[in-house]
């Protein structure tokens, strides 16, 4: 018996490395044991049709879904939503809005989504946790010369480096050292990161690293930020997460998703001296850090590797 081909529709390459990239990668190594499995930004006609599609981003796969579905209707289809599709896209794209009714199963990143799906929508709906490696957490020493907090997404509007930048700025904390980790995705505001860090020494933009850089600079962070204005269910809090590093996290659905209502690190979005005074805090208050780390460490079952296989190979075996 032949294995299912399954194609992984991402508009996000391997060299891009952002989210939709790693669920992509993720996922597939999941299904590589069970399936013949293929990443590509679109769909290949004049290749062999996948028994499956699973689709990331509801408007920027919308052409290939749309004509996958046209061209083989009894196919299964399977649409994962991004923060974008869910708190925007949806409510004003033509054919974002396509791609819900193309997919028979629509995949979401974080339960608190759900509120954004009309209840034919949410009945064919399910989430499923990403997940992360755990990390041990790092030894800080006591005499260690900087307390580094992290922020880590390419720049781009979404993702509101803007108010990590001016929060910069604000923070006193003689050893706060906040490290931004991102390519400038908008050319402003790269200028602005340039401009922040010869204006401000606590800030330090160190642009794009690989993957694996990056998460040992967020293991050795006391806390890491996550300022966006929206999310669907952000990589980068399960990474931190599950290697016992607090997440400083803007009050949007998408983060309340992921790190539930009770969670004690929450700003109001654009909120420059609130995330301040809350790195502040979290570098100065221990008991209030070790509040973070037990609430983030009560969070991290949802975000275990076998969890999210399951999950994935659930769906699958089941996605109509």
């Amino acid at each position: 018996m032949q294995r299912p081909r399954v194609l992984i529709v991402s508009p996000a390459s391997k060299r891009e490395n952002n989210g939709n990239w790693q669920t992509a990668s993720r996922w597939a190594h999941f299904l590589r044991a069970r399936c013949r499995v293929t990443i590509a930004p679109g769909w290949d006609d004049s290749a062999p049709p996948p028994d499956l599609m699973i689709a990331l981003h509801a408007r920027r796969s919308a052409a290939p879904l749309a004509a996958f579905a046209a061209a083989f209707p009894d196919r299964a289809r399977v649409l994962v939503l991004t923060g974008t599709d869910l708190y925007r896209d949806i409510a004003t794209d033509r054919a974002a809005q396509a791609s819900l009714a193309h997919a028979q199963r629509l995949v979401l990143l974080q339960a608190d989504g759900l509120a954004m799906l009309a209840p034919e929508q949410r009945a064919r709906a399910c989430v499923i946790h990403q997940s992360a490696r755990a990390l041990a957490p790092f030894p800080h020493g006591a005499a260690r010369r900087f307390i580094d907090i992290v922020m880590i997404g390419h720049l781009r509007e979404e993702k509101d480096p803007r108010t990590f930048m001016a929060a910069a700025a604000l923070v006193t904390a003689p050893r706060a050292r906040l490290l931004h980790i991102g390519g400038a995705l908008a050319p402003s505001l790269g200028e602005l990161a340039m401009a922040t860090q010869a204006a401000t020494p606590a800030y330090r933009w160190l642009g794009a690293l690989p993957h694996a850089a990056t998460r040992q600079r967020l293991r050795r962070s006391h806390a890491m930020v996550i300022a966006s204005h929206m999310e669907g269910g952000a990589n980068v809090i399960i990474e931190a997460v599950t290697c016992g590093v607090p997440v400083l996290a803007s009050d949007i659905s998408g983060n309340r998703g992921m790190l539930g209502d009770d969670y004690a690190g929450y700003f109001a979005p654009g909120d420059a001296p609130a995330l301040a005074r809350l790195i502040e805090r979290c570098i100065g208050d221990q008991a209030f850090h070790a509040l973070l780390r037990r609430q983030c460490d009560a969070r991290a079952p949802l975000f275990a590797p076998a969890r999210e296989r399951a999950c994935v190979l659930d769906l699958v075996d089941n996605p109509v």
